[in-house]
């Protein structure tokens, strides 16, 4: 017989209770979880993605099998292609993304901080064809050398 229980648990994360991990979908990106995946039972993640590296590869093309999709952007910018169009995403705006849309991140700025939440939690991310070229990066400013 079918579990039709839904958990819907009180969620309540500090800033300190998670820590920035690196396990996530990309090597590039740190991750820290906002337990929104345990508190839904899985049926929603919410976390907060920020960049590790700079963009040299970025995502490649590619889709989410996922319900729901948004990216509110905290901090920074990023530049993404959602099907054949190039899309600046700054600080403060937000993105929903269509369940199925072909779409690549490949640049985005030293200090880009978003909170990305998906349902389900654990929505899968597939290899995808691209419908047009991507721009390059932006490379990031050479740290000064200190001495």
């Amino acid at each position: 017989m079918l579990d039709k229980t839904i958990v819907n648990e009180f969620s309540h994360v500090r800033p300190g209770d998670t820590p920035w991990k690196g396990q996530g979908l990309r090597d590039f990106f740190l991750y820290r979880d906002l337990g929104v995946a345990q508190a839904t039972g899985g049926r929603v993640i919410a976390h907060l993605v920020r960049a590790n590296s700079a963009p040299e590869k970025g995502t490649g093309w590619h889709t989410h099998s996922a319900e729901f999709h948004i990216v509110l952007m905290l901090k920074g910018w990023a530049r993404f292609m959602y099907e054949d169009k190039e899309t600046l995403v700054a600080a403060g705006d937000c993105v929903h993304q269509r369940p199925g849309i072909r779409h690549f991140l490949f640049d985005y700025s030293p200090d880009m901080e978003y909170l990305e939440v998906v349902g389900p939690a654990d929505f899968g991310t597939h290899d995808a064809e691209g419908p047009a070229p991507v721009p390059s990066p932006t490379p990031w400013p050479v740290p000064a050398a200190s001495g």
